[in-house]
């Protein structure tokens, strides 16, 4: 597929790192380098023929402010600029750690929580502090990811995956990022930093949702264009 002239193209063609110059390529609509990670991980596991790529990847421009209050409004947005902007089919998510006793934030002010500049020691830290005085049984949670994609010709789908569990206040394990090291899964002892990425994945909000998203692509993919 080639970019419109009205849009910068993308830094790599499809097919370039697989040299198969039929393959589609698949941007995911990220800068996070970890999530970029487990989700090209999650969709090789399925079998996505694809090229995949992160906006690192991609040639730079305006992206959108995620105004919306609902992750899959968030997804949305993300998903359609980079489609527009790529000339490509397009992934995004909005996803983040709803804690009912705290009415469902951070939510969709996750990697916000803590501020400007926030980074995901500051709101981890911030969490534990609001938290400090609860006992085991109130601090019920569930991580949830909406993911969008979305075609150059202004197509659109949006799944959701949810992961429950609980939090705890002793961070544990170096695996994951966020807020993974407090958050045990229902059925799991461990953190989710505690579990290696294949377990994460088998089970995780983000793996659900990419999981759903799969048969859509790949439909999207085989399409005759």
């Amino acid at each position: 597929m080639t970019t419109p002239s009205s849009s910068p193209p993308p830094l790599r063609s499809p097919g370039q790192l697989s040299g198969d110059p039929g393959m589609r390529t698949v941007v995911v609509a990220t800068h996070n380098a970890k999530k970029a990670v487990e989700l090209r991980r999650v969709l090789v596991e399925e079998g996505l023929a694809a090229e995949v790529i992160g906006l690192d990847e991609c040639v730079s421009y305006p992206e959108p402010e995620e105004t919306e209050n609902t992750f899959e409004g968030n997804a949305l947005l993300k998903a359609r600029a980079a489609a527009r902007e790529t000339g490509h089919l397009a992934v995004a998510d909005d996803s983040g750690l709803a804690v009912d006793l705290l009415n469902g934030m951070p939510g969709v002010r996750s990697a916000r929580w803590s501020g400007p500049g926030a980074t995901d020691e500051a709101n981890l830290n911030l969490l534990l502090r609001q938290l400090a005085e609860t006992d085991d049984e109130q601090r019920t949670a569930q991580f949830v990811c909406a993911m969008a994609m979305v075609t150059p010709d202004g197509r659109e789908w949006v799944v959701r995956g949810e992961m429950l569990g609980r939090l705890v206040l002793d961070p544990r394990g170096g695996n994951g990022f966020g807020y993974d090291p407090i958050f045990v899964a229902n059925h799991q002892h461990r953190t989710n930093a505690e579990l290696t990425p294949a377990e994460k994945d088998a089970i995780s909000h983000r793996g659900q949702a990419v999981r759903a998203m799969v048969p859509l692509l790949r439909a999207v993919l085989e399409e005759d264009l």
